[in-house]
């Protein structure tokens, strides 16, 4: 196999890879930690605030003290970060909920379709929901943005964050910015448990949303019957698609960047040109020599790779079977390519439009489908804070109206009592 010669060091020359060998390996692993998972439940369930102090001590190697974050330790957060910090970290809060806004639906709509039939849709927001925050190799401030202020958009009353320990500073700063209730220092698998079942310091939450590790999807998935949850949110991907007009350095940058993230995210690039996957890799061992987190990016080439497509349409089919968390349109005439696309988390479109606006500063939320499900789900939105009630409400005349249709399906299907609840009226009518 070619190497990659130069400052960038001994890598291997990435993967030529077909759509299915991209879904095998994004598929959820998480089946290989079920059974550590349903333990931690397990131990929750029985020891609850000594459980959650055990397995941080054992995982995060931190002996708590205490669970709950108090006000004292955010004030002391702002004092670790810049005040540069501090202000971009509200400039992007202000982006998210200016956005966020602008999906509510109304309250409530209804309208006449009929003389005396008037239907319509009650939307209310959830009272209490928990947000994850991934800890571990990076710092997340900008997931306690999107996931906190999203929830607050909504309408919830009560949000409340859990993120590993030691909290940085910076993510501290967000949380406080973005308006969450209530905060606190426990991770992975057990945080879960704790806001889906609840403990003497964590009440109980009715839904669950943010990305984790393996350990975290996995407990999300386990206690749906306690809980709701978002969706399945795995180790973070990206996709580039794109012709010979492209930047090979710009389409570069997206796929190291995405590498940052962890040994298992993973990115692929589909093309018509057949010339792009070698413009492309010269472009990512330039970017990749320096980078701070060089290593980590070098293990996440293993989970990557590139497709080569005949010609664009076959390109665009093969991206939607991807169905990428994040993708990147890099095409000449992009909003056309734009229109075809069926399936993805977040669209990114032309080149100067890179994965890392939406990440941080546009607006839009990074808390999105992986591993395929962006095919069947969507990313986070203001609507998975709410729930609708449908109303209806007849006349007389409406219900005169509707009144054969209602007793020959109730008669049709046996349920006399229907019909004559119908009936009942009717005659009171008279």
């Amino acid at each position: 196999m070619a190497k990659a010669k130069g400052t960038s060091g001994d890598i291997p020359y990435w993967k030529e890879i077909t759509e299915e060998e991209w879904k095998a390996n994004r598929m959820s692993k998480t089946d290989e930690v079920k059974d550590a998972v349903e333990s931690i439940i397990a131990q929750v369930r029985a020891d609850g605030d000594k459980a959650l102090i055990d397995l941080t001590e054992k995982f995060d190697k931190v002996k708590l003290k205490k669970i709950a974050v108090s006000r004292e330790d955010i004030e002391k957060a702002y004092e670790k970060v810049t005040q540069e910090v501090v202000d971009e970290i509200e400039n992007a809060a202000f982006n998210i909920e200016r956005f966020h806004r602008m999906q509510l639906p109304p309250d409530m709509w209804t309208t006449e379709v009929e003389p005396g039939i008037t239907l319509g849709v009650k939307s209310t927001p959830l009272d209490r929901v928990g947000c994850y925050i991934p800890g571990g190799l990076a710092s997340y401030p900008s997931t306690a943005l999107m996931t906190v202020i999203a929830a607050k958009a909504a309408g919830v009353e009560e949000v409340i964050c859990c993120t590993p320990a030691p909290i940085k500073p910076a993510t501290l700063v967000a949380l406080d910015i973005a308006g969450c209730d209530e905060i606190y220092q426990v991770g992975g698998a057990q945080a879960i448990a704790a806001m889906a079942i609840g403990t003497k310091s964590i009440e109980p939450v009715q839904k669950i949303v943010g990305p984790g590790n393996r350990f975290v999807t996995e407990a999300k998935i386990l206690l749906q019957k306690d809980v709701g949850i978002d969706f399945p949110a795995g180790p973070s991907e990206a996709a580039v698609l794109c012709d010979s007009s492209a930047v090979p350095e710009f389409v570069a940058s997206d796929l190291v960047a995405q590498g940052e993230h962890g040994p298992s995210s993973a990115f692929v690039m589909v093309t018509d040109d057949p010339d792009m996957p070698k413009k492309v890799w010269d472009c990512m061992m330039e970017q990749v020599a320096d980078a701070p987190r060089r290593d980590i990016i070098v293990q996440a080439f293993a989970n990557s790779g590139y497709v080569v497509e005949k010609n664009m349409d076959l390109a665009i089919e093969t991206m939607n079977g991807i169905a990428p968390e994040h993708l990147c349109i890099q095409v000449r005439d992009p909003m056309a390519v734009l229109s075809r696309i069926r399936n993805a988390g977040s669209i990114f479109v032309g080149p100067y439009t890179p994965i890392a606006a939406g990440d941080y500063a546009s607006g839009t939320n990074h808390v999105l489908p992986t591993s395929g499900y962006a095919a069947v789900c969507s990313g986070l939105t203001v609507q998975m804070f709410r729930k609708t009630s449908t109303v209806q409400m007849l006349t007389k005349e409406g219900l005169r109206t509707l009144a054969p249709t209602i007793c020959t399906l109730a008669h049709t299907e046996g349920l006399e009592a229907h019909a004559r609840s119908v009936d009942i009226r009717r005659s009171n009518e008279e």
